[in-house]
């Protein structure tokens, strides 16, 4: 397996204090509960935290973390976007005061992020972003190729190796496809992102995916790519290429996008298609913990059906003093309508649907 490293760090720190307007009462605090003022102003803290994690939403950190800083010069947030199971034993290990994690930290690895928290307390799982999970390839003059899942689990497994197959031309009728090999990319590092790719493959490709979900790659061949950033700059450097990678990272072009038939037929990736798909998820976890089950073998007309959700991992109690202000009050801006109001097409995001932010909300404010 190749592994493909672009010359960005694989830690991007994504700091600094931007004096600009300090806003609301509280702007010196450094702890206690402090949220969003009326009107939508940000109700400030002090202080400086550090987070780390998923890469799939460090572009929408980067702006929020912009837009807070922006407006609270006594605040400093530092966001490493080292991939989402690095950013859950960060915090596990009390060097964070909250983790970024494309799949709802469970099991073994929500008890240790709960004894990080002290005992008695819960760690949570708070969902704060929607990602679509974009089907990009590297393929002149084809826009909008379609797939289903079982043409996909073929080719990321290797039983479909060549562009013209005729698996692929049946379900793009007129696209003139090369003889020409298909050279795969997934992610090389812990990834929530496979983990969720992996999800809808093991849900709706039925027995033509029989390596289940990870978020470490266990499909044969295919070349590794450290990071969303090297994944995206490998399907862009190699020709004939495809990949999986969240929507935000096909906005500055270069990249084709497929279309996924999910039995209602071909769905365009858009942030209200995918939307539509987690408006339908369940909550399964226990109050104030907010992990999502997602049906990713919907047949939804209209329901973008590759999606992760990336959550915000911290705790509902056990935060130091010196975290417990900033922390809630960032939070609780990126909860807000302003916040989520900046996850759009153009970022390449989709906002919460609005049941679940007020469910997000009631969360963030038991913080203590």
């Amino acid at each position: 397996m190749n592994l493909i490293r672009t010359g960005r760090a694989a830690a991007v720190l994504l700091a600094g204090a931007l004096a600009l307007a300090a806003c609301g009462s509280d702007s010196n605090g450094s702890s206690g509960a402090s949220g969003t003022s009326s009107g939508g102003k940000i109700a400030c803290q002090s202080g400086s935290i550090k987070a780390s994690g998923s890469s799939a939403q460090k572009n929408a950190m980067t702006t929020w973390i912009n837009t807070y800083q922006e407006a609270c010069s006594g605040a400093t947030i530092n966001y490493s976007p080292t991939g989402s199971g690095a950013g859950v034993q960060d915090f596990q290990n009390n060097q964070t005061a909250f983790a970024g994690t494309d799949s709802a930290a469970s099991g073994d690895d929500l008890t240790k992020a709960s004894t990080r928290c002290g005992s008695g307390n819960q760690a949570m799982n708070l969902p704060m972003v929607v990602g679509p999970i974009a089907v990009a390839y590297n393929l002149p003059n084809q826009n909008g190729l379609v797939f289903n899942p079982s043409v996909l689990a073929k080719i990321f497994s290797g039983t479909i190796t060549k562009w013209n197959d005729p698996a692929i031309t049946a379900l793009n009728s007129g696209a003139t496809l090369p003889d020409a090999t298909i050279v795969t990319f997934h992610r090389s590092d812990s990834s929530g992102t496979t983990d969720n790719f992996t999800k809808y493959l093991t849900a709706a490709a039925g027995s033509d995916w029989s390596f289940s979900h990870d978020k470490v790659w266990k499909a044969p061949g295919g070349q590794g790519a450290k990071g969303s950033d090297g994944v995206a700059a490998a399907l862009k450097s190699t020709p004939n290429a495809l990949g999986y990678i969240e929507y935000s990272f096909t906005q500055e072009g270069g990249l084709g996008v497929a279309k996924i038939d999910n039995g209602a037929g071909p769905v365009e990736l858009t942030p209200q298609n995918a939307s539509t798909m987690v408006a339908s998820a369940q909550v399964v976890g226990t109050a104030p913990d907010l992990a999502l089950k997602l049906d990713y073998a919907t047949k939804t007309p209209n329901a973008y059906p590759i999606v992760l959700v990336t959550y915000e991992l911290t705790c509902q109690k056990g935060l130091s003093s010196s975290d417990l202000g900033l922390t809630k009050s960032f939070l609780t801006y990126i909860a807000s309508s302003d916040g989520q109001g900046k996850l759009d097409a153009k970022s390449g995001y989709a906002p919460l649907p609005t049941d679940l932010v007020s469910k997000v909300n009631t969360s963030i404010s038991s913080m203590s």
